[in-house]
């Protein structure tokens, strides 16, 4: 927003009336150590407007600038904003910027296991917390003037997406949204919905990455670009694969076996004559980008087993990129970070190793990371002093960890249930953490080329720019009890029909209503086209379609009383039986020599023929039941591989003075049915049976008759599209109805109540929230101590990631019975929700029941995690804190839900308290 020192006078006093016009935006701007690019003033200039706003931009281009600005202006106001982010790791990085810029005393943090300063002017919090705040009718909420929605793209996730529809959908109408989201390909289609919503929203899209991206790919230990001529490369041109990359991926790919063979020997146990190809290791890549100035850089391996090899091969090679200067800044960041871990469990967390590779520059990232050692990692990857990180696809979403490289060992990835080839959009997203904004000049993308990759389809994922955004939004038990809360059930029909799932549905719509007019027209012309009577000629066209349907029928069973009349006459064959083979390669006279009988499949007789060829025949090779012609004397013991042997059968049949049949008269077969003799009857006497153009309206018929076929389907289609959301809500409120969630209005306006299970039901929050209600209700966990209803709860949201043979061990006694009384309502509920066509909720998973209850009855970490490997569980110490924590959130619920002058409601405070401990308690998101 300064004066450029190239500006016209014309340009200068140009921005001095725009800096006059947006006088916050001036000093917000006044502040900022870099001036901001187009896209992001005119994101501001709209907010200070008065008007939501939609940013869509690249990774890395600077798009929160403009959600730091809705926080601005609420300053300015004296009023509130919530920023709103997907994850607990993102919020924590936002709130300790807009505590460095702000003070401590203006932000306020909101997650699922942290509350610092939760009345401030700004809070930052999981979209979650937002959701949860509007349905219990927060006070605060009325004071709010802005929320920002970091990663609105969000909104896409299968699993969670429908949240930040919910907070669009119930913000009130006086809130300024302003939604930040990656690049999509529909982002105006995402704003004309939010415009219909939430009233004027500005959108405003920006493609341009501010660091350019150069693509490479790693062949051997040459590092090639994918592109020719990217540095000349216009606009809206198609970009070209380097020539010399095809020429050597085909050079090379030629000498070695695809990816995929497994050892020296190829498909069906044969010797592959070709050498398996070994890609450089990983040691080297990292010194490869090392000696080209592309360090630091991220290596994406979408496995988190991978990642850790990966950092032990670096170390174990004696690889280290910082110097003694970096090393000592490691170790008091290391210590600061972890400071919370109890000493004890330092060994089995792998530490003193995680500790050496970050000393040497080396680092992993994944979800089964120990938060403070994620956490950790992120803040020296930021700070320059851990140059390359191996990591899953989980670090891509939303953290802030740019680096100058990315590299991708694959482009195969596993999505919980198969192994799928990357998406556009997923590749974008990856490749977008290459290249640091004020940094670096440029960013770098590499992918690591083994056997069967080819360029071309590298160059499709680098260059495509489509994929749009998709809502997952769906109304659950949980949401749909609070709508009827808040808002009545008439209400919240419409509410549901304003999602942008329906939005998008909607417009599906649009499309398929204008083919079912177009059809329409076109069978109004084919009617008119027809001389005569058309439904007389509509008559005659299904009588000659029943004709057609009635001698199908009859020639399939002839085929098949044929086929059985032939197998059983072939059953009948003796040895030396002379028979008639009466068409193919083997037409003549032939001898059984064997009659093939088999007690489970049809008979297949060996025979030899007259020029001496032996073999089996079937049912197939008779069109009719054989009959023996007579029979010839054949020797006990018959040797056919012998040629003699076959000749001198051969010989004996031709003198046996048997000729062949005459052909047999064809059987009357259809022509005797009764029904096919009427309806041929009944089309001769038709009046349409004699007109001239009989057969030319007949033609227009028949298009009449597909088009209309068509039509219905596509009528069925839009049907089954339009209100489907309403249709799903409706299926879900009786189910809640029946199982005494929702009950009738005592006025008796015909409207849903929420009954006292309902109001629980409103509270709990949870992939299994109606199977939860339904264990409170019927007291299936009353009696249960704090470790085990810690283990039974645990059941309701923990999922293996992969299926463990055999059953998970559960605690004996009072959690084996809690247990099966939780799967029992569960399958209760499923069968109910099969019988309303609901979505299933997930089976209860035990598999973290016994790891959790040891752990809340006081015992180490090593000992928890020794006891779940000992039964065939791979759990890490990362795991096992998000899963507890997850465990903690569900019961700290049940305790708001129940109080703890409840039995139950007491166990789960005891229970939560029991399990917030050493690594569980210590910091990290």
């Amino acid at each position: 927003m300064v004066n450029s020192p190239s500006q016209t006078p014309a340009e200068a006093y140009a921005a001095s009336q725009r800096r006059a016009q947006y006088p916050q935006l001036t000093r917000f701007a006044a502040e900022s150590s870099f001036e901001f690019d187009d896209f992001q003033i005119r994101g501001c200039e709209a907010l200070e407007d008065g008007h939501g706003v939609l940013v869509c931009a690249p990774t890395g281009a600077g798009k929160t600038v403009v959600g730091e600005f809705a926080v601005h202006l609420a300053l300015a106001e004296g009023r509130k904003c919530f920023y709103t982010t997907p994850i607990k790791a993102l919020s924590n990085q936002k709130y300790a910027d807009l505590v460095g810029r702000y003070g401590a005393d203006a932000v306020g943090l909101l997650t699922g296991d942290t509350s610092i300063n939760g009345n401030a002017q700004v809070v930052v919090m999981t979209t979650e917390v937002l959701r949860n705040m509007l349905y219990a009718g927060s006070s605060t909420i009325g004071e709010l003037a802005y929320v920002v929605m970091d990663e609105v793209h969000y909104l896409a996730d299968r699993f969670r997406g429908a949240v930040w529809e919910e907070v669009i959908l119930h913000l009130p109408e006086h809130v300024r949204v302003v939604g930040l989201s990656a690049t999509v390909s529909n982002a105006e289609e995402f704003g004309e919905w939010l415009v219909e919503v939430r009233g004027d929203t500005t959108v405003v899209v920006d493609e341009h990455r501010p660091v350019p991206l150069w693509q490479h790919m790693l062949v051997g230990n040459r590092l090639l670009d994918l592109f020719a001529g990217q540095e000349e490369h216009a606009p809206g041109t198609e970009l070209r694969i380097n020539p010399s990359l095809l020429r050597r991926t085909e050079e090379i790919g030629g000498r070695f076996a695809p990816a995929g063979l497994r050892g020296p020997r190829g498909r069906r146990g044969a010797p592959s004559r070709m050498p398996r190809y070994r890609p450089p290791s990983r040691t080297d890549t990292v010194e490869r980008l090392d000696s080209a100035g592309l360090l630091p850089a991220i290596v994406f391996i979408f496995s988190r087993a991978g990642c850790d090899a990966a950092v032990g091969q670096c170390v174990r090679s004696g690889l280290r990129l910082n110097g003694p200067e970096e090393v000592e800044k490691v170790r008091r960041i290391v210590a600061e970070r972890t400071k919370d871990l109890p000493e004890g469990d330092l060994g089995v967390l792998g530490f003193w190793e995680w500790r050496e590779a970050l000393e040497r520059g080396i680092a992993g990232h994944h979800a089964g990371l120990l938060p403070a050692f994620k956490e950790t990692v992120e803040e020296l990857f930021v700070q320059g002093l851990v140059k390359v990180v191996f990591a899953t696809e989980t670090l891509a979403l939303g953290i802030n960890m740019p680096a100058r490289t990315v590299v991708l060992e694959r482009l195969v990835k596993y999505n919980g249930e198969a192994h799928v080839d990357l998406t556009p959009g997923e590749y974008t997203q990856l490749t977008g953490r290459a290249g640091r904004r004020g940094i670096d000049v440029e960013g770098h993308a590499v992918v690591a080329w083994q056997p069967g990759i080819d360029p071309k389809q590298v160059g499709g994922l680098a260059s495509t720019r489509t994929y749009p955004l998709r809502s997952s939004f769906r109304p659950g038990y949980n949401m749909a009890v609070n709508l009827v809360a808040q808002v009545g059930a008439e209400a919240a029909r419409d509410l549901l029909e304003q999602s942008f799932a329906q939005f998008q549905a909607d417009r599906s719509v649009v499309g398929l209503a204008r083919r079912i007019e177009r059809n329409k027209e076109a069978l109004r012309g084919y009617t008119a086209a027809i001389t005569g009577d058309f439904d007389d000629m509509l008559e005659y066209v299904e009588l000659r379609a029943k004709i057609s349907a009635r001698e199908k029928a009859l020639s399939r069973q002839n085929t098949s009383a044929r086929r059985a009349g032939t197998a059983e006459s072939l059953e009948k064959l003796r040895k030396g039986d002379v028979i008639a083979v009466p068409a193919g390669r083997r037409a003549g006279l032939a001898v059984v020599v064997d009659p093939g009988l088999d007690p489970i499949r049809e008979p297949r007789p060996v025979v030899v023929t007259e020029d001496r060829w032996s073999g089996p025949l079937s049912v197939s090779d008779f069109p009719s039941p054989v009959e023996a012609l007579g029979n010839i004397k054949l020797p006990k013991h018959i040797e056919l591989r012998s040629p003699k042997t076959r000749r001198d059968i051969a010989s004996s049949l031709r003198n046996a003075g048997i000729s062949l049949p005459g052909r047999q008269k064809r059987r009357a077969g259809a022509n005797e049915d009764g029904e096919l003799a009427a309806l041929r009857r009944a089309l001769r006497a038709h009046p349409c049976h004699g007109l001239a153009e009989r057969e030319a309206n007949l033609r227009w018929v028949e298009r009449y008759q597909r088009l209309s076929a068509e039509t219905e389907q596509l009528e069925r289609k839009v049907a089954a599209t339009t209100h489907s959301l309403a249709r799903a809500f409706d299926r879900i409120l009786r189910l809640l109805g029946e199982r005494g969630y929702l009950g009738p209005a005592s006025k008796g306006d015909g409207e849903d109540r929420v009954t006292e299970h309902g109001k629980r039901l409103t509270r709990l929050y949870s992939e299994s929230d109606l199977l939860a209600a339904e264990c409170i209700r019927h007291d299936v966990w009353k009696g249960l101590a704090p470790a085990e209803l810690a283990a039974v709860v645990s059941t309701l949201v923990f999922e293996a990631r992969r299926d463990i043979a055999g059953e998970p061990r559960l605690p004996a006694g009072k959690v084996v019975d809690a247990w099966q009384a939780t799967t029992r309502l569960w399958m209760e509920l499923t069968e109910d929700e099969r019988r309303h066509k609901l979505e299933r909720t997930r089976e209860p998973d035990a598999g973290f029941a016994w790891p959790i209850y040891r752990w809340a009855r006081g015992e180490s970490l090593e000992k928890v995690l020794t006891a779940a490997e000992a039964n065939g569980q791979e759990l890490s110490a990362g795991d096992f804190v998000r899963w507890a924590r997850q465990v903690i959130d569900l019961l700290d619920q049940i305790r708001d839900v129940l109080g703890r002058a409840d039995p139950v409601g007491a166990a789960a405070s005891d229970a939560v308290k029991a399990l917030r401990r050493g690594v569980v308690a210590a910091g990290g998101a």
